[in-house]
């Protein structure tokens, strides 16, 4: 079908994938826990939509360029992990604002007039998994095994199977945010709690940092 060969093969594959710790997992985990489960689902709605994007870039032929190019890979990683580093620093030395006050609050509607910092949590998870050059190499990898070598269209083939990896990460992301913030929510109730977790969340976000600057193509 549209030159997939073993779709249930690649389904199974892309979960076990999906639930494999990364960087993707921790930002979701680390947002949720240290802002609420509207912060965590805007989160995941980023990283999903960082995800479709890597899916475009590939269908295309753009991630052949990471994969040929050192110079690229590099250049990407850089920004990737600079932009990491930004998010933990800024974390650290930022007074948290309340969630009521920026419309975050759990019990919020997702949908508010002042929706400002659920914007920017969604762009940040667009930006950390679009410059995660690692993405782009597995799919480049990945994929691949699942598409039949003859079939004249593999554009499609891979927009298909990339729209069926994010979904099923959608889906395992999703469940990631709700059980992180439901696990922090009568911490995150006590003020100097809640500026620790978001202190927690920037060291993470500077490791993760590190880590992916260290990482070699």
């Amino acid at each position: 079908m549209f030159g997939i060969e073993n779709y249930i093969g690649f389904i199974f594959a892309g979960i076990l994938l999906n639930v494999t710790p990364g960087t993707d997992s921790m930002y979701i985990i680390t947002r949720s826990m240290s802002q609420g489960q509207k912060a965590g689902f805007y989160s995941v709605l980023g990283i999903t939509s960082g995800i479709l994007v890597h899916t475009l870039l590939a269908s295309l032929g753009l991630s052949v360029l990471l994969a040929k190019s050192p110079m690229a890979f590099t250049l990407v990683k850089y920004i990737g992990a600079s932009y990491l580093c930004y998010l933990g620093f800024k974390m650290l030395i930022t007074k948290k604002a309340p969630l009521i006050a920026n419309g975050l609050a759990d019990n919020a509607p997702l949908v508010t007039n002042n929706s400002l910092e659920g914007w920017q949590i969604y762009k940040q998870g667009v930006l950390i998994n679009t410059f995660n050059p690692k993405v782009a190499l597995f799919f480049l990898a990945f994929f691949p095994q699942f598409i039949d070598s003859s079939y004249t269209n593999s554009m499609l083939s891979f927009l298909l199977l990339g729209l069926t990896f994010a979904t099923t990460g959608f889906i395992w992301f999703a469940c990631l945010a709700l059980l992180a913030s439901k696990f922090s929510e009568n911490l995150r109730k006590n003020p100097t709690i809640e500026v620790i977790l978001n202190r927690i969340s920037g060291v993470i976000f500077i490791g993760m940092g590190i880590k992916l600057l260290t990482e070699k193509g």
